[in-house]
């Protein structure tokens, strides 16, 4: 009795299934007629059964592959050249093409990693040594996860170079984004793909583009990031560059988590105050200072010179350009920090050549010597170095910090008849007036000090100016610069002409630490000064820095304005 209604019951589900399967070929078969007949072709089924497939090899995880399926069986009940169904076709080909399980296998030779770094860097050597420490993690670690290093610098150092070396290094992919003027979130996280002409944020296109999971991606420029109404893109980065939870982002084209913790995110920046606190925690910064002249030198020798060379079409047969002439360029055409204009420069000589073998057919050896660089160049763009020629009263030259580098800045200060009435010229910000109101209400506290008459400052007017007036200027270091220019002025005795200085000064004269002082040290060393006036506070620091930078530059360290006073008039 049991078998008997066994069997019958099974025959009954078997009977149920085909009848099922016969009315799905039925309908499948009517609905491929009717659809033909509407004139969509005859191609459809055949695109879901590709779409399909391809939802099946791309190894997307179960539930991406469940919402891929999902989302193919609404295209299935769509007319085909519906705008809704050409939206699914997109998010699909998205899904299908993105790199879910795909990988380049590391190669995490420290030795080689070493050599690529020699090989395409001059100097460095602390950015180098930091990298292949990094790098010596990931080899022991077997993992990505960690700090993501952020590379600072001015332009022209080196940033994205070094890079696209590290990807060159270990064997991977290198992608890059640029963040600057980005303003809206969508441009990171990707706009719902209700929307018209919807796609995913340039995070996930960049993946797209590697083919790979775990590519070197650059992000260029994170410290230009803007927000407004539409939203914060440096909150949404912080998904992105968390390790704890970037093994689930989640784009909102794409609606579903997507695996970013195998990626090596790299950071680069001009400057890092104005990189928003909460995503400048998850970075460790590397600093890349700017080049000095006998690097410009080296490089231009290694790899400007044979690179421009090449690019032109010449070779060394063609023209050859000699070592001071290579100086005199570095010195008279370019000032900056890294070496981007230097490389144009040299690059407009080599056009210059081409141009003269193209049109004389001349194919004769060229040596380019100092003579020959007005020729080449025209008249030299810096005509004086930073060094007065000779000591003035009343000018002091101080040291400055610019997204583009250091820079030297002299201030002026000129004593007149009047009645009291204070100056200020040459664009200068909030907090370097507020610096000139110290050093003034400073000296007329202790004008006894310095045998200054008390009533000075009611009898006498005071105009303070830092040349260059077209460029606007701030920060608080130019405090003891303003003062010793002031101080100068008042005692009518002029200040040596080969020190610079930088420093905060309080209405106690007390000197205060400030920051980029390796970048005004190199900027002292480019102007040819000798001596430099630092704060005490800023000791520690100095002592960290790369022997290039302190080499053939004599350094003072005060603590009160009496200590540059003493400094200055031994």
């Amino acid at each position: 009795m049991y078998l008997s209604e066994l069997r019958e019951r099974i025959t009954k589900d078997v009977s149920r299934d085909i009848a099922e399967n016969q009315k799905k070929y039925f309908l499948n078969e009517q609905l491929k007629i009717i659809k033909k007949e509407l004139g969509y072709g005859g191609n459809v089924v055949d695109e879901f059964e590709e779409l399909k497939n391809r939802i099946m090899k791309a190894k997307m995880g179960d539930d991406v592959e469940k919402k891929g399926l999902a989302e193919l069986n609404k295209l299935s009940t769509m007319a085909p050249m519906s705008p809704e169904a050409t939206v699914i076709r997109n998010y699909l080909d998205w899904l299908c093409t993105l790199p879910w399980e795909n990988k380049t296998k590391d190669n995490l030779d420290i030795n080689l990693a070493e050599k690529i770094l020699n090989k395409n860097h001059f100097g460095l050597d602390k950015v180098k040594e930091r990298i292949l420490e990094y790098l010596a993690v990931i080899k022991l670690a077997k993992h990505v996860k960690g700090q993501i290093l952020c590379f600072s610098g001015p332009p022209g150092v080196g940033k994205t170079s070094l890079g696209q070396s590290i990807a060159q290094a270990m064997g991977r992919k290198f992608v890059r984004l640029s963040l600057g003027g980005v303003r809206d979130e969508a441009e990171i996280r990707g706009h719902r793909k209700t929307y018209i002409g919807s796609m995913p944020g340039r995070i996930i296109q960049m993946m797209k583009r590697s083919g790979v999971m775990n590519p070197v991606f650059m992000l260029d420029e994170v410290d230009k990031l803007g927000n407004d109404f539409k939203g914060d893109p440096s909150s949404a980065l912080l998904e992105v560059l968390d390790p704890e939870i970037n093994n689930a982002f989640v784009d909102h084209y794409l609606e579903v988590d997507y695996d970013l913790s195998n990626v090596l995110f790299i950071c680069t920046a001009n400057v890092i105050h104005t990189i928003p606190p909460a995503l400048r925690d998850r970075m460790e910064i590397i600093n890349l200072p700017g080049y000095l002249e006998f690097e410009k030198f080296e490089i231009s020798k290694r790899f400007l010179i044979p690179r421009t060379m090449k690019d032109s079409g010449l070779t060394k047969k063609n023209i050859s350009i000699d070592d001071q002439a290579i100086r005199e360029i570095i010195r008279k055409y370019t000032m900056e920090s890294g070496v981007r204009s230097l490389e144009k420069t040299i690059s407009k000589i080599m056009r210059r050549r081409a141009k003269q073998i193209a049109s004389t057919g001349k194919n004769n050896s060229v040596k380019v010597t100092s003579k020959h660089l007005t020729e080449y160049l025209g008249s030299p763009l810096i005509i004086t170095d930073g060094k007065d020629k000779k000591s003035l009263i009343g000018v002091a030259k101080g040291l400055a910090w610019t997204p583009y580098g250091g820079a030297t800045l002299s201030v002026e200060t000129l004593i007149l008849d009047g009645n009291g009435k204070v100056q200020l010229t040459g664009q200068l910000g909030d907090v370097m007036k507020e610096s000139a109101s110290a050093s003034i209400s400073y000296l007329r506290k202790y004008s006894s000090q310095y045998n200054i008459d008390k009533d000075f400052f009611k009898k006498y007017d005071i105009h303070i100016h830092v040349p260059e007036g077209a460029i606007p200027k701030d920060g608080p270091s130019a405090g003891i610069t303003i003062t010793m220019s002031l101080f100068s002025a008042l005692i009518k005795k002029p200040l040596r002409n080969d020190f610079a200085m930088t420093g905060e000064i309080t209405l106690r004269g007390i000197i205060l630490p400030i920051g980029g002082l390796q970048e005004k040290l190199v900027a002292a060393q480019s102007a040819g000064i000798d001596n430099v006036i630092i704060p005490f506070a800023n000791k520690a620091q100095f002592v960290e820095l790369p022997q290039r930078v302190k080499k053939n530059i004599k350094v003072y360290f005060v603590e009160r304005i009496d200590d540059a006073i003493k400094i200055l008039y031994k």
